[in-house]
């Protein structure tokens, strides 16, 4: 696996690694940049990535109940919903790491 450091993040590195990693990486930067506008936008996406995984009725309670999302943000980092927040991830690295 390459080690992928926040000061040299790019892309292709970022892609080597599993969704459970961009996720990890990606929440502890927006941690350490007190980036809310990121964690806002995940919330956001959380239910479209739901959808993307087939769980259509996961993905309309979501939509209609913010506080849930909150939750889903604990497990977001997992199984096919990580993977379908895969390129949310790597871009927010590829934009921000390194600043």
């Amino acid at each position: 696996m390459v080690d992928v450091t926040p000061e040299r993040a790019n892309a292709d590195e970022l892609s080597t690694l599993s969704s459970k990693q961009l996720h990890d990486q990606a929440v502890d930067l927006a941690k350490d940049r007190n980036d809310i506008a990121f964690v806002w936008e995940l919330l956001r996406a959380i239910p479209a990535a739901v959808a993307a995984t087939g769980q259509f009725d996961r993905a309309e309670f979501d939509l209609l109940h913010g506080l849930s999302l909150l939750q889903e943000l604990t497990h977001a980092g997992q199984g096919e919903v990580a993977n379908a927040l895969r390129p949310f991830y790597i871009d927010y690295l590829t934009q921000h790491s390194g600043s």
